[in-house]
C-alpha cells in the first residue's frame, strides 16, 4: 500500500465521506428532518466514521491507527442500527435503507481489511519514519 501524506487521499476515508453525505441527504429530505433525536443520532455517527479515521491518521502511528479504525467501525455499526429506525419509522423507503445498509456493511469491510493489513505491516507509522 502507498504511504498518504494526508488522510483525504485514502479510499476509505472518501468513501465514509460519501456515506456521511448520503445521510445527510435523507436527513434534510425526509420526514427524519423531524425526528430530532434520531437525526442527531444518526448524523453524529457517520460523520465519526469520517473523524476518527481522520484522527487515528494524524495520531502517526499504526497502533493508534487501528484503535480509531476500530471505533469509526463501531460507528458504522451504530449507523446501520439507526438506518433500521429510519426505516422502521417510515422515513426513508425500502430501497434507500438497502443501498445505505450495503454502504455502511461495504465500509465496515472495507474498515476490517485495512486494520488487518495495519497489523500485518512491519511499518510503524509516520512518526517513527
Amino acid at each position: 500500500m502507498a504511504h498518504h501524506s494526508s488522510f483525504e487521499s485514502l479510499a476509505i476515508y472518501k468513501e465514509a465521506t460519501l456515506f456521511s453525505d448520503a445521510i445527510l441527504e435523507i436527513i434534510c429530505n425526509t420526514s427524519l428532518n423531524k425526528d430530532y433525536k434520531l437525526r442527531e443520532q444518526i448524523n453524529g455517527s457517520s460523520g465519526s466514521i469520517m473523524d476518527n479515521i481522520a484522527e487515528g491518521f494524524g495520531r502517526g502511528g499504526n497502533k493508534e491507527f487501528i484503535m480509531f479504525l476500530s471505533y469509526s467501525r463501531g460507528s458504522c455499526s451504530e449507523s446501520k442500527s439507526q438506518l433500521l429506525r429510519c426505516f422502521r419509522r417510515n422515513h426513508i423507503d425500502e430501497s434507500t435503507f438497502n443501498k445505505l445498509n450495503n454502504d455502511a456493511e461495504n465500509l465496515i469491510n472495507q474498515l476490517s481489511k485495512f486494520i488487518n493489513y495495519l497489523k500485518s505491516s512491519e511499518r510503524k507509522g509516520s512518526k517513527f519514519d
